[in-house]
């Protein structure tokens, strides 16, 4: 990964160089790179945090099981890889990675941690309210998850209501033509073979292939669980799917049509058109 020094350069070039529009709000068109919010001042940041800027909102848990082969904070290695691929190609102010939200399927396993449904909901409505208050009203959660989308629909539902637009990342949907082209596994969605192929690409050091097993008992519902005859689905090792049969070449293809589709969908956001903010709301 490059270092945060690049970034921080990165982030004051262009947060300085931002142009002012007749209105006096900041261009943040095609071309420019955009600026990671951790990196800048105060002063700095208010140059950026316009009406008509996008803000990105990173989700990636930092304490999350995946298997014995991949470490706890794999969500938050991938979010935080993609923030820079989005922030190098996309006039985006990039708010701080959230590293915890909602992941109750996870809880059997020492070192995961899970927000309640309300309070992951709630996290994501206040840094949206916070920002908003500088201008900005236009977000996108750049969200790693599968669970963390029941916390992410209601809170754009409340954002909605206050003329605020929050859209979100379906990793599983975006990524779903690339993962039956390049797939093997019978089945599986959570410390797989792609989850596992992307790591692979994003950070090999973080991956120990040697580890690696197939996991796979279909039919369960409800969370992993460690107990063959507990509520939810079998998982010993918290594997759901053949991890052994990724590769960095197929991690490659995912990970690059991820970064696609955020992309488009940043750019979709763009232009959307602002909800009218429900009087009773206004209070917020």
């Amino acid at each position: 990964m490059i270092g945060s020094r690049f970034f921080h350069v990165v982030a004051v070039t262009a947060a300085l160089g931002l142009c002012l529009s007749d209105g006096g709000a900041a261009r943040t068109g095609q071309g420019r790179p955009g600026v990671l919010l951790e990196d800048l001042t105060w002063v700095e940041a208010d140059r950026v945090l316009k009406r008509d800027a996008v803000v990105v909102i990173p989700i990636g848990a930092e304490a999350k099981e995946h298997g014995p082969h991949l470490k706890l904070k794999t969500d938050f290695i991938l979010a935080e890889y993609l923030k820079r691929k989005v922030a190098e190609r996309s006039a985006v102010v990039v708010a701080p990675t959230v590293n915890y939200c909602f992941y109750p399927s996870f809880v059997e396993y020492p070192g995961s941690t899970t927000l309640s449904l309300g309070t992951a909901r709630d996290l994501l409505i206040e840094i949206c309210r916070s920002l908003a208050r500088y201008g900005p009203r236009r977000f996108y959660a750049l969200n790693t998850g599968v669970s963390t989308l029941r916390a992410l629909e209601p809170a754009a539902r409340t954002l909605s209501a206050e003329g605020i637009v929050l859209r979100y990342t379906n990793i599983l949907a975006i990524t779903q033509e690339v993962e039956r082209a390049v797939g093997q596994q019978e089945g599986g969605t959570h410390a797989d073979e792609i989850e596992t192929s992307m790591m692979l690409y994003v950070d090999p050091a973080s991956v120990d292939m040697k580890k690696a097993v197939k996991d796979y008992h279909p039919g369960g519902e409800g969370g992993l669980t460690r107990d063959p005859k507990g509520r939810g689905t079998y998982s010993p090792t918290g594997i759901w799917g053949d991890p052994t049969l990724a590769t960095r070449e197929k991690g490659r293809k995912v990970v690059e049509a991820l970064v696609e589709g955020v992309l488009r969908e940043i750019e979709a956001l763009r232009t959307l058109s602002l909800p009218e903010p429900q009087a009773s709301r206004l209070r917020h």
